[in-house]
């Protein structure tokens, strides 16, 4: 696994998805994202009342609440870009790039990404956060617990461009090569299926 910045002799566009332009996948990724969210948020409601969030001793703490769980929401987004392009470099990219489209922040390269690479690249942020909050939850008390689980489906949520492509890429040769320039991918491959 490794990143290279030259499409490799032989190699031909297969497929792409460019989620400012492609209104239908834009769509998908974005109906995907309210699916889990809603689901992560009906369910866990079940187990601890999503009002224990808004109750406390006194406003103060509600407040404090709802502070740390904006500041870390800010942070989380910076770190789960950051996470990408960590990888990105572990696999031999020379330069990152960082940016926000309004509605996608993303990290980017102008490398080739072999499948497993990529797939890495793209699921590395969930499974990094998904492990860090799964093990925090256990250790708030309940009045906390709605901060810790509201990143956990950020988390996830949030992650449905990466899911998406997941799914879709999972599905192409084992020999593509994936450029992501950021909210846009392009998958090249010798092979012809």
């Amino acid at each position: 696994m490794k990143a290279i910045s030259h499409l490799p002799a032989g190699y031909r566009q297969i497929d792409s998805i460019d989620l400012q332009k492609d209104k239908k996948a834009a769509l998908t990724v974005n109906a995907l994202a309210l699916l889990i969210g809603a689901a992560m948020i009906l369910g866990a409601n079940l187990f601890v009342p999503i009002a224990s969030l808004f109750t406390g001793s006194d406003n103060l703490t509600v407040g404090l609440r709802f502070l740390v769980l904006g500041v870390s929401i800010f942070a989380y987004l910076f770190l789960h870009e950051l996470v990408h392009g960590i990888v990105m470099k572990a696999l031999g990219t020379k330069k990152v790039r960082y940016g926000f489209t309004g509605l996608y922040a993303f990290a980017g390269s102008d490398d080739y990404y072999d499948k497993s690479g990529y797939l890495t690249v793209a699921l590395a942020p969930i499974l990094t956060f998904g492990v860090l909050f799964a093990a925090i939850l256990p250790l708030v008390p309940q009045g906390w617990f709605w901060v810790v689980y509201l990143l956990q489906v950020i988390n996830l949520s949030g992650a449905a461009g990466d899911l998406f492509v997941t799914v879709r890429f999972a599905q192409l040769p084992k020999d593509i090569a994936v450029r992501d320039c950021g909210v846009s991918m392009t998958v090249y491959s010798k092979s012809e299926g």
